[in-house]
């Protein structure tokens, strides 16, 4: 990869630790989603038996020839066009010399001077690190993605004393896609992560899988005291979860204060993260461009892109989520962060839209799913496609709220009855568990003027000027009302009595 450049970024004092800014950059390894290699037609399935996917040219036998796989180069340019990156009308793969067990030709084919996909950058939301406030938007610089073919794999778990290759990995292509130094807290790493995860899975160049290496993330991470020159950076390969990612960012930016606290030198290294210790261990020394010895692969021709072609694989490209998101603010009415939340997945984005073309309530079924609908999925651990109430059903729920049938708490009882049988009717359980409000205001009006003369405490301290008296009354009535009174029609009724 090319060094990222010098991050021009100011210091934020509020992200400052023990008086050092932390600079992070990213490589990520995302595994192109062709059924063939990206230089043979050998199989990409994950899981079969070690070495029974790798053909002659993967082994790098004498007398083979790589060939460019069309797929991979169409899903790079899809990943291109997706976030605002030039797409380079010629580009040049090159062999990237080292010598690991599971290399058998010695060498990896990538890209190095010049990449197929150039510049571009990823939008998303930041939390605030006080836990309160408004979300922020953030952007991070792309340096780069380039196409490259993917190594074997070294298994020690099942060798005493010995190490076993698996070569069903090599020539598995990859897109890796480098950043610039753009970042300042493992949080906003791992927002950056979680958003480049969403984008490469939505336009379905790759399926995400991170237990099974398909994105893998690389982590380079450095300190410095504000206004001075990057620091030494060292690099934490392969981490395949983001909380993993969050917990070994947050380690070895203490450990590197520490040590420059201490008065030692940071030495550039590639290092490991141990899920089991929360620890960082350093593997090898980090390798720069001139270790590699990069020089042109003869067998390969340049990739040449016509713009053509670009415009071919665009016009079959599914619409994006920032451009769904903007859709969604203009069609519905929905805040830019609503918008955002609810394209976080195809699968939520299309369970919205569902819904909300049902009913036309589009900010109330944003609500819902955002609130009560997300708690029992993450409670659950399941995304929305387990989810067990349709589109339809939560349209029918949102639509006896607004028309003042049942309340938001009864409605919450609707939802639990729906998630435990799927198959009911949202009107049936109203009508069953006796749900319905109470809209008949002759029959109010008795209970407020019932509620007014066993509480006179309660009237005459609200007419003194103690509006937390009001509340009391209100929960006297909902209770008469045994909690089926419209809580509007309480509240007005309520002060046009106490006027």
């Amino acid at each position: 990869m090319n060094t990222p450049v010098q991050a021009t970024k100011p210091a934020d004092p509020s992200l400052l630790i023990m008086g050092y800014e932390v600079v992070i950059g990213f490589e990520t390894h995302a595994q192109l989603s062709t059924r063939s290699k990206i230089f043979s037609r050998a199989p990409t399935a994950f899981g079969a038996e070690p070495n029974t996917q790798a053909c002659a040219v993967d082994l790098a036998l004498p007398g083979t020839l790589p060939v460019m796989n069309k797929g991979a180069v169409e899903r790079a340019i899809e990943f291109g066009l997706a976030v605002g990156s030039h797409i380079a009308p010629r580009s040049i793969f090159a062999r990237k010399n080292y010598f690991y067990p599971d290399l058998p030709k010695g060498y990896q084919i990538s890209q190095f001077e010049i990449p197929v996909v150039q510049g571009g950058a990823v939008e998303f939301y930041l939390a605030p690190s006080s836990g309160s406030g408004p979300s922020e938007k953030r952007s991070v610089r792309l340096v780069r993605a380039h196409l490259e073919e993917d190594a074997g794999k070294s298994l020690h778990e099942d060798f005493i004393g010995q190490t076993g290759i698996d070569l069903n990995r090599a020539g598995t292509p990859l897109l890796e896609i480098v950043t610039e130094p753009d970042m300042r807290s493992s949080a906003e790493a791992v927002a950056y992560a979680k958003e480049l995860h969403k984008i490469v899975t939505w336009i379905g160049i790759c399926d995400g899988n991170m237990q099974e290496g398909s994105f893998r993330c690389d982590a380079n991470v450095s300190v410095r005291k504000p206004g001075a020159e990057l620091g030494t950076r060292r690099e934490i390969k392969n981490l395949n979860s983001f909380k993993f990612m969050q917990q070994a960012i947050d380690y070895e930016i203490r450990w590197q204060i520490e040590e420059l606290e201490d008065g030692r030198a940071i030495q550039q290294a590639t290092v490991l993260f141990n899920p089991d210790t929360g620890e960082t261990r350093a593997m090898r020394t980090k390798e720069d461009a001139a270790d590699y010895r990069y020089f042109p692969d003869p067998d390969l021709p340049p990739l040449v892109i016509a713009p053509e072609w670009v415009e071919r694989v665009r016009a079959g490209m599914t619409e994006l989520p920032r451009v769904m998101a903007q859709r969604f603010c203009a069609d519905y009415g929905l805040s830019d962060y609503d918008a955002t939340a609810l394209t976080q997945s195809r699968e939520v984005a299309g369970y919205f839209e569902a819904a909300a073309q049902a009913c036309g309530q589009p900010k109330l079924v944003g609500n819902w799913i955002m609130g009560e609908v997300s708690r029992r999925l993450n409670l659950a651990e399941a995304d929305i496609s387990a989810c067990p109430i349709t589109p339809a059903q939560l349209a029918q729920l949102v639509t006896r709220i607004q028309d003042g049938t049942i309340s938001n708490n009864a409605a919450r009882q609707v939802l639990d009855a729906l998630w435990s049988a799927p198959e009911g009717s949202v009107d049936a359980i109203i009508e069953a568990k006796g749900l319905k409000q109470m809209n008949d205001t002759g029959a109010l009006e008795k209970i407020v003027d019932a509620v007014l003369a066993a509480n006179p405490k309660n009237v005459a301290e609200f007419r003194a000027g103690n509006a937390k008296a009001l509340n009391a009354l209100v929960g006297q009535i909902m209770k008469g009302s045994q909690g089926k009174a419209n809580p509007q029609q309480v509240n007005a009724l309520l002060l046009q009595k106490l006027a």
